[in-house]
């Protein structure tokens, strides 16, 4: 900055000093408000949804672990129903764990698989009905 030698030149200075504080004023009135509205709750709740529901491997794997919880339930009632022996509802809850823990970590060859069966199930009905369709005539 230059050096001010004269009344006017420090009027002058003085001026847009003035000027400058007043944009960087309303910059930061701005930048407070948009702040502000970013971290109330409900917005929050919303970028969280997006982001949540944005990213598909994050959705997958909640699929995935949910549906891996629920098989190892499933197989922990099948196995020990309603036994009251100590050391088979034990082996349940590993089975339980084991299960779990395969399906979740697996869910895109089990999904691959269950493509697969369905896919042959529908070819197997469908050259039935055309078997007996040709038998019929």
């Amino acid at each position: 900055m230059q050096k001010i030698a004269t009344v006017t030149e420090l009027k002058n200075a003085i001026q847009v000093l003035e000027a400058d504080q007043v944009v960087k004023g309303r910059l930061l009135r701005e930048q407070f408000n948009l702040t502000y509205e970013s971290l109330k709750p409900v917005n929050l709740l919303k970028r969280t949804i997006v982001d949540i529901t944005s990213t598909p491997h994050l959705v997958d794997n909640i699929v995935g672990t949910f549906i891996g919880l629920i098989s190892g339930s499933v197989s922990n009632k099948v196995f020990v129903g309603s036994s009251g022996n100590i050391f088979r509802k034990l082996f349940g809850n590993f089975l339980q764990y084991g299960v779990t823990d395969v399906i979740s970590k697996n869910t895109e060859a089990i999904k691959l698989f269950a493509q697969y069966i369905f896919h042959n199930i529908r070819k197997r009905r469908e050259s039935r009905a055309k078997y007996n369709d040709n038998q019929s005539i």
